[in-house]
């Protein structure tokens, strides 16, 4: 919930503070000598709802007021049980409730039937439950398409945790795909960081695409510290290959796009998003950024699952951003924080 900035009127704050301080020494009961003079309560009178509300006005005008504002009121009627007096001080209007006797004034009531209902979800639907195993579309060789960026600390995050995944049920590997966000405007790529972040998405899309057999060793040292050419050059990257990749439009480029028709096909607005069996899910769902989390959601998009399925994994949440580790005390503390990179409005 959004809340706007709000001028309050001085004369608003008089009577605020006024009445706050009449309600803690309990004098809004219309019960003492002083107060029967102004108001001329007498046991046994009946009072119609404009007298009440006239009485209401005088009272604070001389007792709550004193002449440094004037209280006025437009309307008076009759609300469950109650005299409902709409009042205008200054340039504020509020409405004030006073109890048909003429003992009691209330300078203000809660609704409680709104509050309830603003805390319920709307068209009062429930929140969109978690998805199980159940729910994910069988087939028999799923694919989870996960689409980061290479400088979103949450899309290292996922990065991280799917390396995890790789490196110990590495019978999944096939089953795993890192997508990256972006477009290519005027012959150049570009992402939501920077230059220096669409450069790197396409390095790791070129590793990717044409030598696919270290992408993963690159991304594994790369989620550390960032270290372009040394892990490059310990992942025994071609650098030649990369570079001829980096800079042919044929190649790199026409890579890329194939990602980002992906990311408009699905919607894909954040960094990490899921697509598994052509649908977003959530790591949520199955228990958080983990490894076992990732590898119960691939395994139960399988027709027979296989037996790498039976491993148990990782349960700490990864580290977000660079890390030498794949946990972290931050990451533990904000293990179900659902957090994400989204493109500056």
């Amino acid at each position: 919930m959004k809340l706007g900035k709000i001028k309050i009127d001085q004369n608003f704050i008089l009577i605020a503070v006024a009445v706050v301080v009449i309600a803690i020494g309990g004098f809004l009961v219309f019960g003492g000598d002083s107060f029967a003079e102004i108001f001329d309560f007498k046991m046994g009178k009946t009072l119609s709802k404009e007298e009440i509300a006239k009485k209401s006005i005088e009272y604070l005008n001389n007792v709550v007021l004193k002449g440094q504002s004037t209280a006025t009121f437009s309307d008076v009627s009759e609300e469950s049980g109650l005299v409902k007096i709409k009042l205008k001080v200054g340039a504020n209007e509020f409405d004030s409730y006073a109890t048909k006797d003429g003992k009691l004034l209330f300078p203000q009531a809660f609704n409680l039937v709104e509050a309830e209902t603003a805390n319920q979800p709307a068209d009062n639907t429930e929140a969109t439950p978690k998805k199980t195993a159940a729910d994910i579309q069988k087939v028999d060789k799923p694919v989870l398409d996960a689409f980061v960026v290479s400088k979103c600390p949450f899309g290292l995050q996922m990065q991280r945790v799917l390396a995890d995944v790789v490196k110990n049920a590495p019978a999944l590997t096939p089953n795993i795909v890192v997508r990256y966000m972006g477009s290519v405007a005027n012959g150049k790529i570009t992402a939501m960081h920077g230059d220096a972040e669409a450069q790197e998405n396409l390095r790791q899309i070129c590793i990717r695409d044409e030598q696919n057999s270290k992408y993963w060793n690159y991304i594994s040292c790369h989620i550390k510290k960032g270290d372009v050419d040394g892990c490059l050059t310990s992942a025994g990257v071609n650098t030649s290959t990369l570079n001829s990749c980096m800079t042919d439009a044929s190649k790199g480029l026409a890579y890329a796009q194939k990602d980002f028709d992906m990311q408009n096909k699905y919607n894909v607005t954040g960094s990490p998003t899921l697509i598994l069996q052509d649908g977003q899910a959530s790591e949520f769902d199955f228990g958080g950024r983990n490894s076992e989390a990732l590898k119960n959601m691939i395994c139960a998009g399988f027709n027979n699952q296989p037996s790498i399925c039976a491993t148990k994994l990782n349960t700490a949440s990864a580290a977000s951003s660079f890390s030498e580790t794949y946990a972290s005390t931050a990451a533990a503390a904000s293990a179900n924080t659902q957090a994400g990179c989204e493109p500056a409005n």
